[in-house]
């Protein structure tokens, strides 16, 4: 731990203190929230009290921001009573869930989603904030968040043996106790990428998605080949290429699938952080 010259624990520069990581917001305080994006990603709630919706995607992303241990906070907006809030990001129906970083808006999405859906836009928002050079982390009560809690060794040992459907079992055990355990994520992309590629001969699945690049399933499994063969850049684009034309259900799994192999192959891989440009511009 730093220490200063009188040998006390060094002030932490990246700390915001803030008397919760979910806040209450109305228009007379919307620029201190705007202000607080310079430091630490906020989610910002767009909801209302008469949508049902709204109030059921409001509970998830009040359970799940704690979870990220202050590297996110939750601004909650009451639109009925903060129409010029509303007006500025567009709101058009309820629930819609922005955020801010650097003052910026990225937009998130505007209907009910599945948890584990939620947390994979908020592990995008997190990168995209990295690479903007917004890395703070709010502290609540002059508490430092917990540190990260234990290792899996049995899902690592089972995935070494090659034991698959184990190592996702209990990563995936992992991640419902705690979705932002990036030890758990990354484990369970590497049990999917060694489970999908059994028995399989990269060079063919390329091949095959090469004949009919239109061929959703050929691209998912050349992608993972490319990965595992040193290519991340061209299974990013490949993917990437696919989401651009894609619709509904078939553009979220290819862009679940964009994820996975961003977990494998790491956020410091220059291709990562190409990839995430393109992705964000390939979905809004």
């Amino acid at each position: 731990m730093p220490v200063d010259e009188a040998g006390a624990p060094a002030a932490d520069p990246t700390a915001v203190p803030l008397p919760s990581l979910v806040l209450d917001v109305d228009e007379a305080v919307f620029n201190d929230i705007v202000a607080l994006s310079e430091r630490v990603p906020v989610v910002i709630d767009l909801a209302s009290s008469a949508s049902d919706a709204s109030r059921e995607v409001s509970a998830v992303l009040a359970r799940l921001i704690p979870s990220y241990g202050g590297r996110l906070v939750l601004a909650k907006v009451d639109v009925d009573q903060n129409p010029r809030v509303a007006q500025a990001f567009g709101v058009q129906s309820t629930p819609t869930v922005v955020a801010i970083i650097k003052g910026q808006p990225v937009p998130l999405f505007q209907s009910t989603l599945p948890e584990p859906q939620i947390a994979a836009y908020f592990d995008e928002l997190l990168t995209l904030a990295a690479e903007n050079g917004v890395s703070g982390h709010a502290v609540v009560g002059g508490a430092e968040p917990e540190p990260a809690g234990p290792k899996h060794p049995e899902a690592e040992e089972a995935l070494a043996n090659g034991d698959f459907d184990t190592a996702e079992s209990l990563f995936k055990a992992a991640l419902a106790a705690s979705p932002a355990d990036d030890e758990a994520k990354f484990g369970l992309a590497r049990a999917g990428l060694g489970r999908r590629l059994i028995d399989a001969d990269p060079e063919e699945l390329i091949a095959a998605a090469d004949a009919d690049p239109a061929d959703v399933e050929a691209a998912k499994a050349a992608a993972d080949a490319e990965v595992v063969s040193g290519n991340p850049a061209g299974a990013f684009d490949r993917l990437i290429s696919l989401i651009r034309t894609s619709t509904g259900p078939e553009k979220e799994a290819l862009r679940l699938r964009v994820l996975d192999l961003f977990e494998i192959v790491g956020p410091d891989d220059p291709a990562v952080a190409k990839a995430r440009t393109k992705l964000m511009r390939a979905l809004f």
